[in-house]
């Protein structure tokens, strides 16, 4: 599946949206300044994910509210609200109205946790299934206290309505009428069978001063190609993210000993870590 890619397009792109073929320009007109300047790119495939499963449970209350509980486990990149939205435009609910559980072994079963880029695309097709599910469960209790049929109902704002009319039940009332609770219960565990390859090229262009030998970097250019996007300002967050401690990595971080062994670099007070001023703005473009 690695061919699947179009590699070259992204290269191309990001070569021409970084200006590659005007660096030498800059260059010069860098070291009229007394500066030095630098470019280098790299580009590159990664495989993700791989093959594998995330088992999703869905559940209605009486109060009209949906559960949903998945194996993964965030650690900042935003899944919570990922599954959310996919599920809130499925069941034509607002997203407080769901509540999303993550990895709490009193409700889950099973997970294989978070890693490797796993999460959104092993569990976002089985939210999507267990949401479709349970949004035909409501409908099919519905049809019944609408004396309708169920093609004929939509889901929006956590009512069930005969479309084109303002005939109308709300989610709990749904709820209250169910007589087993897998009527109000849904559970999907869609299998992937291969990996996803993500791709991309990042282009980082650099001024240094030869007299105090301060790095600056002056322009990052970014190109990725990721897919289908659930949310673009997470990925925005999470890619950012990933570049500025990539900057802190290369240029600033360092840990320092003494002569006898005594680390100096032992606290936020000494140990430097990138803020925005050490950065520049991003030109990101997913493709």
């Amino acid at each position: 599946m690695y061919d699947t890619g179009a590699f070259s397009v992204h290269l191309d792109a990001a070569l021409d949206e970084a200006d590659w073929a005007g660096f030498e320009a800059r260059a010069q007109e860098a070291g009229e300044r007394g500066k030095y300047r630098g470019i280098g790119m790299s580009t590159y495939i990664e495989a993700c994910a791989f093959a594998g499963s995330e088992e999703v449970n869905m559940r209605l209350d009486e109060k009209g509210r949906v559960t949903l509980l998945i194996g993964t486990q965030t650690n900042g990149q935003g899944h919570a609200t990922a599954y959310g939205q996919v599920a809130a435009e499925i069941l034509g609910l607002d997203m407080d109205g769901i509540d999303v559980v993550q990895g709490d072994s009193d409700f889950i079963a099973t997970g294989g946790g978070t890693g490797g880029s796993r999460s959104i695309p092993l569990g976002l097709p089985s939210v999507d299934t267990a949401s479709r599910i349970l949004s035909d469960k409501i409908k099919a209790l519905a049809a019944d206290l609408l004396e309708a049929g169920a093609e004929d109902l939509e889901l929006d704002g956590g009512s069930v309505r005969v479309v084109g009319t303002d005939k109308s039940v709300s989610f709990a009332e749904v709820a209250t009428h169910a007589g087993d609770p897998q009527d109000l219960a849904s559970q999907a565990r869609i299998e992937q069978t291969e990996a996803t390859y993500q791709n991309r090229t990042h282009i980082c262009e650099v001024e240094i001063d030869p007299e105090t030998g301060v790095s600056e970097i002056v322009r990052y250019t970014i190109v990725d190609d990721f897919g289908v996007t659930v949310n673009p300002l997470l990925l925005a967050g999470q890619v950012h993210g990933g570049i500025v401690q990539a900057i802190g990595q290369a240029l600033m971080e360092n840990t320092v000993y003494d002569e006898d062994g005594q680390l100096l670099s032992a606290s936020f007070l000494d140990y430097a870590m990138p803020r925005a001023g050490d950065v520049p703005w991003f030109d990101f473009r997913p493709s």
